[in-house]
């Protein structure tokens, strides 16, 4: 059986385009559409799918509708990879999206659909745990922070550049510790203190998490 997948889109087209792209793929199964938040709940609950796709903006208020369905999810179903598809180069939005940590997520802008490759391969990668971020999104993130930000990544040690790596796979702490086997207590110190030369103490702790992922991914073209 390939990756179930739950595709939400209010605009009809799009959404057989999106469904009947999923169905041709022989490692995918489409489990599921539906055109607003209160059905893709519900076909997410009733399915249990490995990834959601979804519009970021859907009925009933066609504001955020994607970005609340991938919190819920994180909830009910952590294991479940969600790609969420927008037209804006939101860096708001996507630090909603990984707040939470940026494991199983993905934010594409809605055209790079045209690129068949990306979009499915932005579906095998969260349904791995891995996260994608549109280079559009990362370049927007990076350009409101502050250009100076960014070049105070190689103010890093090779240590502190090692664990921010370990970071963008969306690895919590106690992971980051196993991997490098190093004590928990030790990799705090050294992610304060990338927060600290990113210019990110004043931010609340899973922004700035979130902001030093995203400067990472932007450093090495995304």
């Amino acid at each position: 059986m390939g990756l179930r997948v739950v595709v939400a889109e209010d605009n009809a087209l799009l959404r057989e385009g999106l469904s009947r792209l999923i169905a041709a793929e022989p490692d995918l199964e489409l489990a599921g559409t539906c055109g607003d938040l209160p059905g893709l709940l519900a076909a997410i609950d009733d399915e249990v799918p490995d990834v959601v796709v979804t519009d970021i903006r859907m009925p009933p208020s066609g504001t955020d509708e994607g970005i609340r369905a991938a919190n819920t999810v994180r909830e009910r179903h952590p294991g479940v990879g969600v790609v969420v598809l927008s037209q804006y180069a939101n860096p708001d939005y996507a630090l909603s999206l990984l707040e939470g940590g940026s494991a199983g997520r993905a934010y594409l802008l809605k055209e790079r659909v045209g690129d068949v490759e990306e979009l499915l391969g932005a579906i095998r990668e969260v349904a791995r745990g891995g996260s994608v971020v549109d280079p559009k999104v990362v370049d927007a993130l990076v350009t409101a922070t502050s250009r100076a930000v960014r070049s105070d990544l190689d103010r890093l040690t090779p240590r502190e550049s090692e664990i921010l790596g370990e970071m963008a796979t969306g690895k919590s702490n106690a992971a980051i510790a196993s991997s490098l086997i190093l004590s928990e207590r030790a990799v705090e110190k050294h992610t304060n203190s990338i927060f600290s030369k990113l210019g990110l103490t004043e931010e609340p702790d899973v922004n700035r998490r979130v902001k030093a992922v995203l400067l990472f991914l932007a450093e090495r073209g995304g």
